[in-house]
């Protein structure tokens, strides 16, 4: 079925949802997210008719010597794994392109220092240009939540902002159980002595 020619609401009601944290693929049906301080990268291969969809948050920044390493190594393993499961389904390298969108300024507990929203924002679009993959098109910052829609047959997305006072409370109830764990799963990390971090 192709969705292309139908609205943004018809393809938000057939759409499936990712989760904070969460990434997926589809050739046909269109994926959809709901980002408050989180950002969203959708990337996808036209000539393949496939596309992805990611939704992340970096961990907040601690005061230990692997704390700006912990946050790279969270942020390179959610695009890796939006970009690496792609290829593994057909689509190539040299003709991925990509649309990123959220880092908004809704969820003010998580701000310390330097905004949340930016450092998700900033590390999407270097992680993009450091990987020669063009962000065609972004909606970042500000103080909006967002509803992101995917079609992956041909890369079209939908950005629908939010007012901060339309953002619901499972949203940031759900991004703030998200960060909770990231700084676990920081918190539990092993330190490391080798700072050699090998991509691919």
């Amino acid at each position: 079925m192709s969705y292309a020619h139908l609205s943004s609401r018809d393809i938000e009601r057939q759409s499936r949802s990712v989760a904070p944290g969460a990434w997926a693929i589809e050739t046909e049906q269109p994926l959809s997210t709901l980002l408050g301080s989180c950002v969203a990268v959708c990337m996808y291969d036209r000539a393949a008719r496939i596309g992805g969809l990611n939704h992340f948050m970096l961990p907040n920044l601690q005061r230990t010597p692997n704390s700006e390493e912990d946050a790279l190594l969270a942020g390179d393993y959610c695009m890796e794994a939006l970009r690496n499961g792609l290829l593994a389904r057909g689509a190539k390298k040299a003709r991925l392109e990509a649309k990123a969108f959220g880092g908004g300024t809704i969820i003010g507990s998580l701000a310390q220092g330097m905004s949340i929203g930016r450092r998700n924002a900033d590390f999407a679009r270097d992680w993009l240009s450091r990987e020669s993959i063009p962000l065609i098109a972004s909606d970042f910052l500000g103080p909006w939540s967002r509803k992101i829609l995917l079609v992956p047959e041909n890369g079209d997305a939908y950005c629908r902002r939010m007012v901060t006072s339309m953002a619901t409370d499972s949203l940031i109830k759900r991004e703030t159980a998200y960060a909770d764990t990231l700084a676990r799963q920081i918190a539990n990390r092993q330190p490391t002595t080798d700072k050699k971090i090998e991509l691919f």
